[in-house]
């Protein structure tokens, strides 16, 4: 033991100036320590309680005598003492136990100061001896139980237990094997161990080391150790070791039996434990002094050492060691601060005890990593590195890493470089940049071992050891494609792996296969990333791909008719346009294999835009995605062309390949726009209201592209009639023209016969000769009475290439026609003309001439006339009891007034109603006649005749 270290860690506190307080005047027997206070047991059977600054709080006369043993307990403030009474009787033994309530008081009326006694027991009766007591302990077990173990010299340790206060007490007595001689067989030393359920009970004597099982009915006994102690050297540890001084050594025990054993030479006066030290008082012989040691026995070193004279007692509280000497002085000693300890092994460079120190005192992370940095950087300034980085290594977590990098990049430390970054990655604490140093470590070192076992190892990526994408760039920059490729595919970067498939490696079957693999929607999104790459070397497969990805096979379709319910979460092929923004031949094939398959897709329209727009292209470009993308195609053909302008080196050759080009494309533009007619016509049929594209769209690309049959069908299914035959005029198509006016001009049909008109008034502008065609349109204008003929004239006399021949027999029909109808009309006029003329002449004979009703019978029940009579200017008689109630019209006229009144109102309502009176000109085939018509009803008459109060009124 002398070599192990010695250090102050502890120093004294109270500089050897505090003592017991004078008032305290009787020999101190015994102490206890406990709930911040010190209660000392005199010799004249006081009791006195001592604060933190050693000052008597109070005391008071517990025992009569003396007091022998005293503990305070830890759970309830309660002090329990054992000490001699005055001798009554020589039957009854002097010595009592007593328990004391130091939170309660005696009445302010008593003699002293004292608290309140709550119970005395006799510890020795007939049932159990009296013997002198060598050890005394108590063990609080849930309050308010108490288990008093006494040790005696006879070997017996007497039990009380139980809640002594109110004396529901039980007594039993535990027998260690007896000696001859009683002085070998005294209890010295008692423990208690509690762990869980279970109670145990060390005795000591000189001769043995025994424990008790107090579970047990009736205790079982066992012997630890045949040899003991002579002194009071017992004390149990915090982990519930009894620990025995002996001369020659410190043995401790566990319940199987001798642990540990130190050998601590010299007499062991006083052993106590604190805060994990053995404290020890060794009275050396030869000087005649005593020495205290406070050993760390889990570092093997000694804290403190100093010279004491004669001890009395030694306790712990209130964080330090306290000595009660002899001459009641107190000494009292503390530990320094962790700081303060370190500083001093610091400066002697012991920084492995410092480690050890820090370790075994449970100190904070942070405090044990500040150490072993600064172990570090002493072994780093020693050039020893690799103890430096084992020492770097295990304060990951609390130093920064890049204080340790920085350290070893400047040294060029490579490989123990390589070792902390692995470590910091296998706790998981590296960032990209850690990642991203480590993988250039292993490349720099070309390791492929390391790099595999860090890249493939098990299970890295899941965890997520390292920064994935940092790990990915890294390897792919160095070159370890593979790698890279690997950690892709684990950690599910598909974006990545085909990255390095695609850029790096131009594995492209083996980059469809891979996208082949992955979840549909998955699968989808690297398409549209990847998808220009892969179209422009695969596109057949790519197509097929896409084929799968946005149609439903046939699993999917039985599912969905079996769960009668679907929704459509397939991708739309309109999501993939643009990968083909330079392939516009691998989009047309694509999207017309869709079509083909899928007749319902909520995309149909603008699948249908597409595939126009790359039908009617004259170049199949596809212009909208070209002019997304900068004009690259435009760049692309304009390159072309003067490349071609230019090879004057084998013209005969070229302008043979150039014919031959010529030539296929016209006939694949003329391929493309028969596909385009047919999608025109076949997504919109007569029976759909609406068509599936873009009309205008449509109508555009055919007007830019010069698509004449895809106009007609667009005008026509739009019914532009005149539109229609506005392409027939650009080119002069006079056959055409006529065969269209036939189709679209049948106004039975749904036409426009207006068509005509337009048709009569091209040919009259046309400025040459086309009799025969105007003969056959005016057949046409007469048939159906399009144009009145002063109007036909005036627009053939434009034409100067017409004779009137022409027109001859066209204006012979229409005058006779009009000569019957004005004869019609002339014999309508007379025929109105007489009829007024009665009607005024009645009006005015009414007015004027008396009536004479000479009818003899009932109009109604045709019986003989008799009164009463009501007779009607009709010229109708009724009697008047066939009219009823209605006496002011006549039954028989009444209905036809009704008719003629109801005509009126209607007329005068038809006035008002603008929208029909327009309607009905546009539609009537002769305008003014219709005009005529309301004019002659006089229901376009400003004026009215005025009622007569009318008239009175504004006569007045």
């Amino acid at each position: 033991m002398y070599q192990w270290r010695k250090f102050e860690f502890f120093e004294e506190k109270s500089g050897g100036k505090s003592s017991i307080s004078a008032e305290i005047t009787g020999t101190i027997q015994c102490c206890s320590s406990g709930r911040g206070r010190i209660a000392v047991g005199c010799g004249d059977g006081t009791v006195s309680l001592i604060d933190r600054g050693f000052k008597l709080l109070y005391g008071f006369q517990a025992h009569a005598a003396s007091v022998l043993f005293l503990q305070q307990l830890k759970q309830r403030n309660y002090l329990v003492t054992v000490g001699e009474e005055e001798q009554t009787s020589p039957q009854l033994s002097s010595i009592c136990l007593k328990v004391f309530d130091l939170d309660k008081m005696e009445p302010e009326g008593s003699s002293m100061t004292s608290p309140v006694c709550l119970q005395i027991l006799r510890i020795f009766t007939n049932q159990f001896p009296e013997s002198k007591i060598a050890s005394f302990l108590v063990l609080e077990e849930a309050p308010p139980i108490l288990l008093i173990a006494i040790g005696l010299e006879n070997g017996s340790i007497y039990c009380i237990k139980g809640d002594i206060a109110r004396e529901r007490i039980s007594r039993f007595t535990l027998q260690v094997e007896v000696s001859s001689d009683n002085s070998l067989s005294s209890i010295n030393g008692l423990g208690f161990r509690v762990e869980g359920r279970a109670l145990q009970l060390f005795a000591v004597t000189p001769t043995s080391v025994s424990l008790f099982n107090l579970h047990d009915q009736p205790p079982k006994r066992q012997t630890l150790d045949q040899i003991g102690c002579d002194t009071k050297a017992v004390i149990m540890s915090d982990r519930l070791d009894l620990i025995l001084g002996r001369p020659e050594a410190v043995y401790f025990y566990e319940v199987d039996g001798r642990g540990p054993c130190w050998a601590f030479e010299g007499e062991k006066k006083f052993l106590g434990w604190f805060r994990g030290y053995l404290l020890c008082v060794i009275a050396d012989q030869r000087s005649n002094k005593n020495t205290f040691n406070v050993y760390d026995l889990k570092n093997r070193l000694i804290a403190h050492s100093m010279v004491l004279g004669e001890v009395s007692h030694m306790l712990c509280e209130w964080g330090y060691i306290i000595f009660i000497m002899n001459d009641k002085k107190i000494l009292c000693i503390g530990e320094k601060d962790m700081e303060s300890k370190l500083d001093m092994l610091f400066k002697k460079n012991l920084y492995t005890v410092a480690i050890n120190l820090v370790q075994s005192q449970q100190a904070d992370a942070a405090a044990t990593a500040e150490v072993l940095r600064k172990y570090g950087d002493h072994l780093y300034g020693k050039l020893d590195y690799d103890e430096a980085m084992s020492q770097y290594i295990h304060t990951i977590g609390h130093l920064e890493p890049s204080y340790v990098i920085q350290k070893f990049l400047d040294a060029q430390r490579i490989y123990n470089l390589t070792n902390y970054l692995e470590k910091l990655h296998e706790r998981g604490l590296a960032s990209k940049d850690h990642t991203t140093l480590l993988l250039n470590c292993y490349t720099k070192l070309k390791d492929v071992e390391k790099l595999n076992k860090f890249i493939k190892g098990d299970d890295s990526v899941g965890d997520h050891k390292f920064d994935v994408e940092t790990a990915i760039r890294v390897c792919r920059t160095a070159g370890y494609h593979e790698h890279a490729m690997y950690v892709a595919k684990k950690a599910e970067r598909h974006e990545w792996y085909l990255k390095i498939l695609l850029e790096d490696l131009g594995r492209y079957q083996e980059a469809l296969e891979y996208i082949s693999s992955l979840e549909p929607n998955q699968a989808g999104v690297t398409v549209k990333e990847y998808g220009k790459i892969l179209v422009e070397h695969r596109p057949v497969e790519t197509i097929n791909i896409l084929m799968r990805l946005c149609t439903e096979n046939e699993e999917s379709r039985k599912r969905r008719v079996s769960n009668g319910v679907h929704m459509s979460l397939l991708p739309s092929p309109v999501d993939f346009i643009n990968i083909f923004v330079h392939s516009p031949q691998s989009l047309m094939d694509f999207l017309e294999k869709y079509t083909a398959k899928v007749k319902d897709s909520p995309a149909q329209a603008e699948i249908h835009n597409t595939l126009l727009e790359l039908y009617l292209s004259s170049t199949l470009t596809f212009p909208s995605i070209s002019q997304e993308n900068g004009g690259d195609d435009c760049d692309k053909s304009v390159r072309s062309t003067k490349y071609l302008a230019n090879g004057s080196s084998a013209e005969s050759k070229g302008k043979s390949t150039v014919d031959i080009k010529d030539v296929k494309k016209d006939k694949d533009r003329l391929e493309r726009f028969k596909k385009g007619l047919a999608l025109l016509k076949s997504a919109w049929t007569s029976e759909m209201e609406y068509p599936l594209y873009d009309v205008d769209l449509a109508v555009i690309l055919c007007e830019m592209n010069a698509f004449k049959d895809g106009l007609l069908f667009l005008y026509e299914k739009m019914k532009l009639y005149k539109e229609v035959i506005a392409c027939y005029m650009q080119v002069h198509d006079h056959e055409g023209l006529i065969a269209c006016c036939r189709k679209l001009g049948d106004s039975t049909q749904g036409g426009d016969p207006s068509l005509w008109g337009d048709l009569l008034k091209y040919f009259g502008e046309l400025g040459e000769d086309c009799s025969k065609e105007v003969r056959e349109v005016l057949t046409y204008i007469e048939r159906d009475d399009i144009l009145p003929p002063i109007i036909v004239l005036q627009t053939l006399a434009k034409n100067p290439c017409l004779t009137l021949s022409v027109v001859k027999d066209y204006i012979a029909r229409k005058l006779e026609e009009e000569s019957k109808l004005i004869e019609d009309d002339r014999k309508a006029i007379e025929k109105y003309q007489d009829e007024t003329a009665l009607m005024k002449k009645e009006i005015q004979d009414l007015r004027t001439n008396a009536r004479i009703f000479q009818l003899s019978k009932c109009t109604a029940c045709t019986f003989t006339l008799d009164l009463p009579a009501v007779h009607f200017m009709c010229m109708h008689s009724f009697h008047l009891r066939c009219l009823g109630d209605n006496e002011k019209e006549c039954p028989e006229c009444a209905p036809e007034i009704r008719s003629v009144l109801e005509t009126k109102r209607n007329l005068e309502q038809n006035a008002k109603d603008h929208e029909l009176f327009f309607q009905q000109v546009k539609n009537s085939k002769d305008g003014f006649s219709v005009i005529a018509e309301y004019f002659g009803k006089g229901i376009l008459s400003k004026t009215a005749i005025k009622p007569p109060e009318v008239l009175q009124s504004g006569d007045s």
